[in-house]
């Protein structure tokens, strides 16, 4: 009794200060919208890869601002960004850099790339050969880079979001699972609703249509919030909840579902630490220093939608990974 009392004053105290650091962040939502009408799911699944140190695939057809949403978010934390514009003929050393020869002294020395920023924005990441993704696929797993043999580690924060266009396949590059597992959040962005689409009209149907976004957080801001995150509370039950859900990804059958014969792999044990962090940064955003279920059957999707590889019967039945995990969701009972 005494430990579950130790425990309620944590967390009431965990929520007060949450309360207190997590206004710039609330704040960066607004900065963005002087930008960017509607799209508020995006930039709340942006927010929470920044503060669970997870990189973002967002996918979407051409024009629905994606681009837009991440550099106005870059210019809303304060922190160096790069857009990568990804290419077949992009080359490894085009996006970590090489070494480059002195004949003056006759050595060589290490000419950094652009990954070495803060925010990096891979633009239709795709469109990259192999060379390429397996050059960021270090950088994203292990925030660091080699370079000639030498390793230079990356700033912090250091994340990744990258764009995919679903719709023009000529050119492009299927991404490996590998890499596809380290994305923390897969996001889909479909088109605006009619109001939606009014308001942005009116405030962009002219030619000299400029807003500016000010920067309202910084790298410490964001250190400090991420220390607060991971003292977040999640309870026994919340826990069981989660690995529920990813275990039923791998064997359905066990909970009741006859999904077996459409799932080739489930999701990994990044998943289940995936769907955590993304639930605790879903409470600090809400202001609370505890998880509810509720916290992570609202991120469950984007976290898994990814990481669920169907079968080729599942293809013929026209089902999709998206399909699958939303039905293990409806059936899984919430605690």
């Amino acid at each position: 009794m005494l430990e579950s009392s130790t425990t309620n004053e944590q967390v009431t105290e965990l929520t007060q200060e949450i309360e207190k650091q997590n206004a710039p962040f609330r704040n960066i939502a607004e900065q963005v919208s002087h930008v960017l009408v509607g799209q508020e799911r995006l930039v709340h699944r942006m927010l929470i890869g920044l503060l669970a140190n997870g990189h973002l695939l967002i996918e979407g057809v051409p024009g629905l601002a994606k681009t837009t949403a991440v550099a106005s978010l870059a210019k809303a934390v304060d922190v160096d960004f790069q857009r990568l514009q990804f290419t077949p003929d992009l080359l490894p050393a085009d996006l970590i850099g090489t070494q480059v020869y002195r004949p003056q002294d006759q050595t060589f020395v290490v000419q950094k790339g652009p990954i070495f920023s803060n925010l990096i924005l891979a633009d239709e990441i795709n469109r990259a050969p192999a060379k390429v993704q397996s050059a960021l696929l270090e950088a994203m797993q292990e925030r660091q880079v080699t370079i000639g043999g030498e390793t230079f580690p990356l700033d912090d924060p250091f994340l990744v979001m990258a764009t995919q266009n679903p719709v023009e396949q000529e050119g492009t590059y299927q991404l490996p699972e590998a890499q596809t597992d380290r994305f923390m959040l897969k996001v889909l962005v479909d088109y605006p609703n009619r109001e939606e689409e009014l308001r942005i009209l009116q405030r962009m149907g002219k030619t000299s249509a400029k807003f500016e976004v000010e920067a309202v957080t910084s790298p410490d801001q964001i250190a400090e919030a991420r220390r607060l995150i991971d003292a977040i509370y999640v309870d026994s039950k919340v826990q069981n909840y989660i690995v529920d859900l990813v275990m039923a990804t791998r064997t359905p059958e066990a909970y009741g579902l006859e999904l077996s014969d459409l799932i080739q792999f489930g999701g990994s044990p990044r998943a289940t630490i995936n769907l955590t962090l993304a639930a605790k940064a879903n409470a600090f955003l809400a202001g609370r220093g505890y998880v509810t279920p509720a916290d992570v059957k609202e991120i469950a999707l984007d976290v898994l939608r990814h990481r669920v590889i169907v079968t080729y019967e599942a293809e013929a039945e026209e089902r999709t990974s998206e399909s699958i995990v939303s039905e293990i969701l409806s059936h899984i009972a919430i605690p």
